[in-house]
């Protein structure tokens, strides 16, 4: 449905609304499209250049395990970042998945303390 002119538009509605369609974006994802990808990395090579298993690298692509503070510090050191931003892209991520899932509930469980 087309806006018209004279219409005004919140684009945080907008920015809210694309959030909660495409949902909070795993580190792994971030990893292969960001890091991987362009630079031609397959999963093997980066298991093996940062001397972890396999598994844990296809486990962390496929959003399935999350990025750790050892697996952090290796990533960081591969790529020349630092630790932190991966561990801050997990807890960012953790935190939207709390979020979506409890978020309701505590809000009608735990009342906000008196100042």
């Amino acid at each position: 449905m087309p806006i018209a002119r004279n219409s005004t538009v919140d684009y945080r509605d907008l920015a809210d609304a694309s959030r909660r369609r495409t949902g909070p974006v795993h580190p792994g994802r971030i990893l292969k499209e960001d890091w991987l990808d362009p630079m031609g990395i397959t999963a093997y090579r980066l298991a093996k250049d940062i001397k972890v298993p396999l598994t844990r690298v296809a486990a962390i692509l496929a959003g399935k395990r999350a990025v750790s503070a050892d697996t952090a510090l290796r990533l960081a050191r591969y790529f020349g970042t630092d630790a932190q931003s991966w561990v801050n892209l997990q807890a960012h991520y953790d935190l939207e998945v709390a979020r979506r899932k409890t978020e309701s509930r505590v809000r009608t469980e735990v009342r906000a303390r008196a100042a």
